[in-house]
């Protein structure tokens, strides 16, 4: 694969809408005023997520009005995700760009994206350094985004981000579900695309409210497991749970060699305080680290065995580029 000068190449730029019907206008205009300053070929694809407010007429009416827009509509709210895979797959461009509707985003950022990919990346995420958000959003936000860069190797400071740019490329690789949206440079990143980030301009929310409250912890939390599996043991899910499995099955194992040791001495050695084995804690723990463990080990053999069926239909490697044609075979 040969990269594509960004700068100078079609840029489309999704943008997942729910109820932000006051600042769709502003945001278009912003757009249009940056693409004519810097002489980029921008499109806008609005993908109305169930929106309640009116925005769906708003988006309409700019989608038929202004060049270069177009509008989505669900029929009803599916999630963020959804929104962004059904840009995505609109998107015809080689350069996708994702913000999002609330104009916290500043398009004038738009040109220093660009630069970066021209740098030799394939996935720029955008950093909010100084975040104009109440502190039980940035606090959590911090903890999460440490955890996702422990986990996964991923060090950007800013994973929730809206605003990212992408080559098109990634996204006949990396499809989107459930709330995985966020981790699409995670999930990128583990197929060998290059990813970076770089600092933006934040600015406060000027219409409506926050879409997250505090079930987005929990399913945050959820879908970074999903990740960390997904990223490192979805070839070999056996490495996961059969290592945790066989440690729990030892210690349980060791355990009862430990208690039937006791148990013998207290038969055998005079003065030896006598061990009754069903009046022992300790034993009952033992027997179900060493069911867990049995039953750690069979899943994990299970999930090989649907991975065996999978694999052949997943190619499990990314291509970079391919030099020379195909030959005939010779008989």
């Amino acid at each position: 694969m040969l990269l594509v000068p960004a700068a100078s190449s079609p840029v489309a730029i999704v943008i997942p809408v729910f109820n932000e019907r006051e600042s769709l206008e502003e945001l278009r205009k912003q757009i249009a005023e940056v693409a004519a300053a810097h002489q980029l070929d921008l499109e806008v694809i609005f993908v109305d997520d169930g929106s309640t407010d009116g925005s769906w007429e708003i988006e309409a009416r700019l989608a038929a009005e202004v060049p270069r827009t177009r509008a989505i509509r669900f029929r009803r709210n599916f999630g963020k995700a959804a929104a962004l895979a059904a840009g995505f797959d609109a998107a015809e461009r080689p350069i996708v760009m994702t913000m999002d509707a609330d104009l916290q985003d500043d398009p004038q950022e738009i040109p220093r994206f660009l630069e970066m990919l021209d740098s030799g990346l394939d996935v720029v995420s955008g950093w909010k350094r100084v975040r104009h958000d109440p502190w039980h959003k940035t606090g959590p936000s911090r903890v999460f985004n440490w955890m996702v860069g422990r986990l996964t190797g991923v060090r950007i400071h800013d994973h929730n981000c809206g605003f990212k740019a992408y080559r098109r490329e990634i996204f006949d690789e990396v499809k989107l579900y459930g709330e995985l949206h966020r981790f699409v440079p995670v999930l990128a990143a583990a197929r060998g695309w290059r990813v970076g980030e770089i600092a933006i301009q934040h600015h406060p929310r000027r219409f409506g409210h926050s879409k997250y409250g505090a079930r987005r912890l929990v399913k945050g939390f959820l879908d970074l497991l999903t990740i960390y599996f997904l990223t490192g043991y979805a070839q070999r899910p056996l490495h996961l749970m059969g290592s945790v499995g066989l440690i729990s099955f030892l210690a349980g194992g060791l355990g009862l060699v430990y208690l039937t040791i006791r148990w013998c001495l207290s038969r055998i050695v005079e003065g030896w305080e006598v061990v009754h084995l069903h009046e022992t804690a300790i034993f009952y723990y033992c027997i179900l680290a060493l069911l867990f463990g049995a039953q750690l080990v069979v899943a994990g053999l299970l999930a090989e065995m649907l991975a065996a069926v999978v694999r052949p239909r997943s190619v499990p490697y990314s291509v970079a580029e391919t030099v020379g044609e195909a030959c005939d075979a010779v008989g």
